[in-house]
Order: C-alpha cells, then sequence, then structure tokens
C-alpha cells in the first residue's frame, strides 16, 4: 500500500488551544521552531491540539534528531538531508551526491527506534542555496497562514513541508481535510507541486481523536494505516 500520493495539481485547538497562543508563537508556529513554541505556550498545549497520542509527539520528536545525527555523522555536510517525522513515519527531503547516499540515508532512518516507515524524497543534486532554502520558509509560512484563514479544518492538523518550492503535507486527516489542505496549498503563490503524506481516517475516528484526553494518552500508539487517496 502507498503511503503517500503526488499532486500536479497530497484535543480541537483542542478546539480549546486558545488563538492568543498562536499570536505568542507567531512565525515561529509557522515556520515549524518548536522550542520557540514550548517556551511560549507550552508542550501540553500543543500535544493536545494535535491528534497523535502524546508518546507518538514525542517519539517524532526524538526519530527527527536521532535520524539527522545519524545521516550527518555519515555523510557530513555535504549532503541536504532534511529529517521529518510524524506519527512516527519519516519523510526526507532535500538534495544529495548520488542515488547510492539517497538509499543510505533511508536505510539508516530505517535503523533508528520507533521508525515504522520511511517515504525517500531526496533528489540528487546540488545542495539547494541560502535563497533557496529563505524562498521555502516563506511558502511553508504563507500556505500555513492560509489554512488559518481558511478556517475550513484545524491548521494543527496539517504539518507542512517546503522543499524546492514542492509542498509536503503530513498529517492524520480525513480524506475531505485532505483535499481541502492539497487544494490550498496547491493554489498558494510559488508552489510547483503538492505531496501528501497522509494517514486517512474516518470523520467518526476524527471526532474522537479531537476529544480525548490525550495529554495522559502516553501510550496509545495510532494504528491507522497510512494510504493514498
Amino acid at each position: 500500500m502507498k503511503l503517500y500520493a503526488t499532486l500536479p495539481t497530497l484535543f480541537s485547538a483542542r478546539r480549546t488551544l486558545l488563538v492568543g497562543a498562536f499570536a505568542i508563537a507567531g512565525v515561529a508556529l509557522l515556520q515549524g521552531c518548536v522550542p520557540v513554541i514550548f517556551a511560549g505556550i507550552g508542550a501540553g498545549a500543543l500535544v493536545a491540539a494535535d491528534r497523535r497520542t502524546t508518546g507518538a509527539y514525542v517519539d517524532d520528536e526524538s526519530i527527527e534528531q536521532k535520524t539527522s545525527n545519524l545521516i550527518g555523522q555519515h555523510f557530513g555536510t555535504i549532503n541536504h538531508v532534511n529529517v521529518t517525522s510524524y506519527n512516527r513515519n519519516v519523510l526526507l527531503t532535500g538534495e544529495v551526491q548520488d542515488e547510492n547516499v539517497k538509499a543510505e540515508a533511508q536505510r539508516l532512518t530505517g535503523t533508528v527506534a520507533n521508525v515504522r516507515g520511511v517515504v525517500n524524497e531526496l533528489v540528487v543534486g546540488p545542495p539547494s542555496t541560502f535563497s533557496d532554502r529563505a524562498n521555502d520558509t516563506a511558502i511553508t509560512t504563507n500556505v500555513k497562514t492560509r489554512f488559518l484563514n481558511n478556517k475550513v479544518f484545524s491548521a494543527n492538523h496539517v504539518k507542512v513541508v517546503t522543499e524546492a518550492s514542492v509542498i509536503f503535507l503530513l498529517g492524520i486527516v480525513t480524506q475531505a481535510e485532505s483535499e481541502q489542505a492539497a487544494e490550498i496549498a496547491s493554489t498558494s503563490k510559488g508552489v510547483k507541486k503538492v505531496v501528501r503524506v497522509f494517514e486517512y481516517i474516518a470523520e467518526s475516528e476524527a471526532k474522537t481523536l479531537d476529544t480525548r484526553d490525550n495529554t495522559t494518552d502516553t501510550k496509545a500508539d495510532s494504528n491507522f494505516p497510512p494510504e493514498a487517496p
């Protein structure tokens, strides 16, 4: 079963996460600066607004750090590899020297504890420039802002990663949320393509996840199999 689909065209804030918290987090939230958010509104608020279990949330942070360190130790700084983990599924993006490095990066990622699967979107080519990465950050910020402003689904449920103007969308979402997020992202300024790396759930399951007490659910794992729409 495929984990993702490509588009040329991818506890309710917990619904109780305060709008003011987003204002405090500001651009840090839009750019995914987790440490800044933790300092501003606390880890508990973020976890409460997430459909992942607390255990998965913590594991994702650990997986990203361990995988980045492992790849860095093996390949140094010549290769540009970004690691994003969501519900223990890892997305690799960036640029590497050759196909061997690309394959080895995926193999190494699979050896990290708690990794369930790997989506390898690394491309062979020279590392992106500072300007390229700044542009990607601006695109991510714009897409996240449009998610917030459109209010057709909770922006907390969709993680946005941009690489070379290609948007990758991650999250535990319904089919409707997937379509809405992909439509907004694909019509955003500067976006070349949208790739969905979603786990799909039914509307009824989404309602259950959005109202559970996630802050105490530290061991329950998501059993939703990743699949393409």
